[in-house]
């Protein structure tokens, strides 16, 4: 189905191109097998994740709730975007209809959103925990985590709204290929005809707010805890603190990065386009992948409940 097809008519459906350097047979073989195993990876991480921490009656705190609210993002995230990359990786062409190509979009930034707002959730529960700890039982109730919760989904979804109702005014005569290897909002929204700099200016305020509104919150949050911090006499008691922030920070850290990372390089003149595809892709599995091996290994309460797990299942050894 070539892009002539369209010309002069409306586009019923998306060419999903993938990595337009590496379109050889061996190259995708390579592909779908690396990001096959990623996402069962991805799967596995996060699933054993929400496993401990449901399984786990001690693990029941609103922190662990943010971080379960987190893996289940995880989750759904990557499944929204992957088995298309699969998909395109195991064919030789691979389309999607119009209405999927933005159901796919809406979700994808939609869950964005809600990590992003999460992550805020997550930096606001540490600040009461360390610097109000005598108020924190009453202010960080299980109840009130998870009413907090569930603003971030109703917001995260709401985010996207007004740039999409934008996006689907807008006409789509051809080309229909899309160079990313699932449908994303910038790369469909080129393919519109006509005037579409006030919808990307829209979109773009759209992102930066639900990125950077967040990211100040949090680092104030930071700035104020690290003052907390340094305030404690005791070294231990420093120590303890700053391994309970570590691994949040580390999270923080992946997420923020690799978001900002396809951001600039979207806008570097020059960048090729199996770069830029490859940081979307980067984006949508590094921080999914990391964040359970994060908390695994970072968190003392986790590691001790995974290793507990295993010896009553009999996995690890020692176990009676």
């Amino acid at each position: 189905m070539t892009d002539a097809n369209y010309t002069g008519s409306m586009v019923s459906e998306f060419v999903i191109v993938g990595f337009p350097g590496l379109q050889a047979r061996e190259n995708k073989a390579i592909l779908f097998a690396v990001f096959l195993t990623v996402y069962l990876l991805i799967l596995l991480g996060n699933l054993l994740l929400i496993f401990i921490l449901v399984a786990d009656r001690s693990l029941h705190t609103p922190m662990y709730l943010t971080i379960c609210s987190l893996a289940i993002i995880d989750i759904t995230l990557c499944t929204t975007t992957v088995p298309t990359m699969l998909a395109v990786f195991s064919s030789s062409s691979h389309t999607v209809s119009f209405a999927a190509c933005f159901t796919q979009t809406y979700f994808f930034h939609a869950l964005g959103s809600i990590e992003s707002f999460n992550l805020l959730l997550m930096a606001y529960d540490r600040y009461v925990a360390i610097c109000h700890p005598l108020h924190y039982p009453a202010r960080m109730t299980i109840r009130f985590t998870l009413q907090l919760i569930v603003v971030c989904w109703l917001g995260g979804f709401l985010c996207p709204t007004l740039a999409f109702s934008l996006a689907l005014t807008k006409r789509f005569c051809g080309p229909n290929r899309v160079l990313q290897c699932y449908c994303d909002y910038s790369g469909v929204l080129r393919l519109a005809c006509g005037d579409v700099l006030s919808t990307s200016y829209v979109s773009l305020f759209v992102a930066l707010s639900v990125l950077l509104i967040p990211l100040f919150f949090i680092v104030l949050s930071y700035v104020k805890i690290l003052l907390s911090v340094l305030r404690i006499s005791s070294s231990v008691g420093r120590a303890k603190v700053l391994s309970t922030c570590s691994s949040h920070l580390l999270v923080i850290f992946v997420f923020f990065l690799t978001t900002a990372g396809v951001f600039i390089s979207y806008r570097i003149p020059g960048t090729s386009v199996d770069l830029r595809v490859m940081g979307s892709v980067i984006q949508n599995v590094f921080p999914a992948l990391m964040n359970p091996i994060i908390y695994c290994l970072r968190t003392k309460e986790i590691r001790d409940s995974l290793v507990n797990t295993l010896k009553k299942s009999k996995i690890f050894p020692g176990s009676k």
